[in-house]
């Protein structure tokens, strides 16, 4: 029987083959989806896909991206929000 904590649906299945010639199933963790800008939903690059307790230790600027509303909204969104602001 499978352990407890591999029964969630959180772990991803992966088919492997291992040394002795047997086919069996490794759990591996998801990896988590890249993230959205929240204007447009377009992916955001330069900030990583990693999972919390990675993403933690990684230094501010590997985090987010040094420009207004950086890892918030995309460029394109974020140069808009900043002209529109200058308008009013």
């Amino acid at each position: 029987m499978v352990e407890g904590k591999f029964k969630s649906r959180s772990k991803k299945r992966v088919k492997t083959v291992v040394p002795g010639g047997k086919a069996v199933i490794h759990y591996r963790r998801k990896t988590p989806q890249k993230a959205k800008c929240a204007q447009c939903l377009a992916e955001l690059h330069g900030i990583p896909a990693k999972i919390n307790s990675t993403f933690k230790n990684l230094t501010k600027s590997q985090k987010t991206v040094a420009r207004p509303f950086g890892g918030n909204l995309c460029s394109k969104c974020s140069r808009l929000t900043i002209k529109s602001k200058i308008k009013e």
